[in-house]
């Protein structure tokens, strides 16, 4: 029966990704030799979901191109007195060496030698897939479920400070409803909404500022030059000015043309040289034997040209690829300088 029970889990937690299945290329390609130097192109945190052959999901730290340090987190656990799975979705190295990171039906931050330093634990029925660490007390959290909601926390009180209610297109679906939730340098709330087919961003009252219509986004990032940066489950990025016209885009046609097979994209950053990296979550709509054959990472430069891709499933198996975080960007994650 148990097994049965975790069955059903994760059919349900599938759901979405069913569809998404059927809609992405039933090819599996790369190129066998790839561009860039592989782990040691960048150092990096890395985290995946729904690695639905392991035990436990992942978080990898990487520097001059080899592992450094993981950290594991169970994938078959027991909430509310049933099966479930966990999930990593957002995960950020912290300038004090902490690590943060949802998962699924909360959110952790551990030190260098794995103490839990902060936990939260989201009520019954919610999910959270995002996280924005801001400074070095407080997190921005976006919990799915009916109301969905963003949270404030001050971490050293472990206390909410603000909690700020979201509309979502199906209150009784929780799991498809919000991805990426940032705060943005104007004080505002840009959101993901996935359930919705939209990005909008709001004041702090919920007044809706700005918004643009994108099927099943996933990440959404406030440039440095005002335009937003979104990522889709249905394998494309779109660069949006403020008039909510397409200034650039990169799809699954694109990669094609350069022989890589994209299904979902995750994360989306920006780099401060102009590329652009995304992550390429193969995990719902590929069987795992199946996994090896793609690549978790591209980088892309404003001319559509792929300059390293990054195809890691032994020594180390990175697994699925959903979060990304380059460490050798300028700036602080937590202050919000990292374009991601």
């Amino acid at each position: 029966m148990t097994i049965r029970r975790l069955l059903a889990a994760a059919a349900a937690l599938g759901a979405c990704q069913a569809s998404l299945a059927a809609e992405a290329p039933t090819a599996l390609a790369a190129p066998a030799t790839l561009p860039g130097k592989g782990l040691a192109e960048h150092p990096f945190l890395y985290c995946g979901e729904y690695e639905h052959n392991a035990d436990q999901q992942t978080l990898h730290l990487v520097r001059n191109g080899v592992e450094v340090w993981r950290h594991e987190i169970k994938f078959r656990v027991m909430r509310d007195g049933r099966p479930d799975i966990q999930e990593l979705g957002d995960c950020s190295l912290l300038s004090n060496g902490n690590v943060i990171f949802t998962t699924r039906f909360g959110a952790t931050e551990i030190a260098p030698d794995k103490t839990v330093v902060w936990q939260y634990f989201g009520p019954s029925g919610t999910e959270i897939h995002s996280l924005q660490p801001l400074g070095l007390d407080r997190v921005l959290l976006a919990q799915n479920g009916n109301p969905a909601q963003l949270l404030l926390i001050d971490k050293k009180q472990n206390k909410v400070e603000r909690t700020f209610n979201v509309p979502v297109g199906k209150p009784e679906q929780v799991h498809g409803q919000l991805r990426r939730a940032r705060l943005t340098k104007a004080g505002t709330y840009l959101i993901a909404h996935m359930d919705m087919n939209q990005v909008t961003e709001y004041d702090e009252g919920g007044k809706v500022l700005w918004s643009v219509e994108v099927e099943s986004p996933w990440g959404a990032v406030r440039l440095r030059n005002g335009h937003t940066l979104v990522s889709s489950n249905k394998g494309f990025v779109r660069e949006f000015d403020p008039a909510g016209a397409v200034v650039w885009s990169f799809t699954r046609a694109d990669a094609a043309q350069a022989g890589y097979d994209l299904r979902n994209v995750q994360e989306v950053s920006r780099l401060d040289n102009g590329n652009t990296v995304v992550t390429n979550w193969v995990a719902g709509s590929a069987r795992p034997a199946q996994w090896p054959a793609t690549v978790q990472v591209l980088e892309v430069t404003p001319d559509k040209r792929i300059v390293w891709a990054l195809r890691e499933w032994s020594a180390p198996n990175l697994g699925p690829a959903t979060s990304i975080q380059l460490l050798d960007q300028p700036g602080l994650v937590e202050n919000g300088d990292l374009q991601r």
